[in-house]
């Protein structure tokens, strides 16, 4: 990818690197099993200790295919580069494995983690430079976004809520496309809408207007509360973000400590819930709160180590536990929360690896990037990506995911950072390999 807003040549390029870029990108975007049968779900079993053998042996597949492109290609350096943050994590959730009650399950996502981190950091170096990126993105997006259309048109019952789905019959209505849930949906539209923004500006001028027209009515209709009022609010905090200089770091970092405390304070406090519903917000944010209360009742058991990496929700030990006849929230698929996920996985040593590297390293990222002012567009798309990520995360569980668009898409904006303030590539198939420069770390 371009780092310097000149092209870029790769040299490992062309036609198979254009497919892998595709592949790569379809598979986080659409999957192996588009439109899912709603019916197919149950509430009467745990599936938290599940598993899709296909979908990982899929993705062990590209993950190799991926890195072996990136061993030949001149820039690898920024990619491996990037993992010592990402190093420190894994060892840390390495060790949480102990604690877990499902070892050999922590272990199997532990892996599975590794190789979608691998992927989404190198998928970037795939395009021989940033036109080819654009075009290639949004290709991927419009069929994503246009499938999605044609399960609401043609396949309604499995591409719209149902009052007669096994699970959340309350979201009748809502649009999910092929994503599964409206949730999904509805974040996945939103980082759709980035894309067609800086399409726009790119100068793909239909294929951009199309893209993000759709995606905005896809959102609109998906009922995602949260994704369609941090669309906007995305937009103004990069705008912000991209004036303030050196209070960058207190922006992302304020706004998340403050998004946080008022969610979590309103679970434990009647008071503070009170306090909300005269302001006529939801107090429960859709009803989020008992899970929160649940979450952070089984923090405080094990706050240092945590319950192993993604070895606490819809486990057996939960869901037929001593809270299951108290709460429904031991049904709940993960703590629609982010960061109080991170806690649960690991503990408070995991949640301050996990902040350093998805909040602190990309704001400085972004902060040398702006200064350089180098395609600065494409450094507005992957802002725009990191922070609507890091944010909706204070309502969803978002980072980790080993499925779907939005974790994945997450990475391209937090690697996409830092491969804009690190590096340039020359545009010369003779001295690509030469004249590949990066950054001081």
């Amino acid at each position: 990818m371009s780092e310097a807003g000149e092209q870029t040549y790769n040299p490992q390029g062309g036609w198979f690197a254009t497919m892998l870029f595709v592949a790569v990108f379809c598979y986080f975007w659409i999957g192996l099993d588009p439109l899912p049968d709603p019916q197919a779900g149950s509430t009467l079993v745990a599936y938290g200790e599940s598993s899709n053998a296909f979908n990982q042996l899929i993705v062990l597949g590209m993950s190799v295919v991926v890195m072996v492109m990136i061993a030949l290609h001149p820039a690898r350096d920024l990619v491996l580069r990037a993992y010592g943050p990402l190093l420190l994590i894994f060892a840390w959730v390495a060790l949480t494995i102990l604690f877990s009650d499902t070892p050999d399950s922590a272990l199997r996502r532990t892996i599975y983690s590794v190789l979608v981190c691998l992927c989404a950091s190198a998928v970037l170096l795939l395009p021989r430079d940033s036109a080819q990126f654009a075009r290639l993105a949004g290709m991927c997006l419009l069929l994503a976004v246009g499938l999605s259309y044609f399960g609401v048109l043609f396949m309604p019952t499995r591409a719209i809520h149902q009052a007669t789905d096994l699970l959340e019959q309350s979201l009748a209505g809502d649009w999910r496309g092929h994503f599964g849930h409206k949730n999904t949906a509805a974040a996945a539209m939103a980082f759709a809408v980035f894309f067609g923004l800086y399409m726009l500006r790119v100068r793909m001028i239909w294929s951009g207007l199309l893209l993000t027209i759709l995606a905005a009515i896809f959102l609109f209709n998906s009922g995602g509360k949260t994704s369609l009022a941090m669309l906007p609010a995305i937009l103004v905090a990069v705008w912000v973000f991209e004036r303030v200089g050196g209070f960058r770091i207190i922006l992302v970092l304020g706004g998340l400590a403050l998004l946080n405390f008022i969610t979590l304070t309103a679970a434990v406090s009647p008071p503070f819930q009170s306090f909300l519903a005269g302001l006529g917000v939801d107090a429960t944010f859709t009803d989020r709160a008992s899970i929160w209360q649940l979450a952070l009742s089984a923090i405080s058991n094990r706050p240092f180590t945590g319950y192993g990496f993604q070895s606490f929700w819809q486990t057996d030990a939960l869901f037929y536990g001593n809270s299951s006849a108290s709460t429904w929230a031991v049904t709940a698929a993960n703590a629609h929360n982010a960061y109080v996920d991170q806690l649960i996985n690991g503990g408070w040593p995991l949640l301050i690896l996990v902040v350093f590297w998805l909040v602190i390293l990309p704001c400085r990222h972004a902060s040398m990037a702006l200064a350089r002012g180098k395609d600065p567009e494409l450094t507005r798309l992957y802002v725009r990506i990191w922070m609507f990520g890091l944010f909706a995360s204070c309502f969803e569980s978002s980072f980790f995911e080993n499925s779907g668009p939005i974790w994945f898409t997450m990475l391209i904006g937090v690697f996409g950072l830092r491969l804009q303030a690190r590096a340039d590539l020359i545009d010369n198939p003779q001295k690509a390999a030469v004249h590949l420069r990066s950054a001081v770390s």
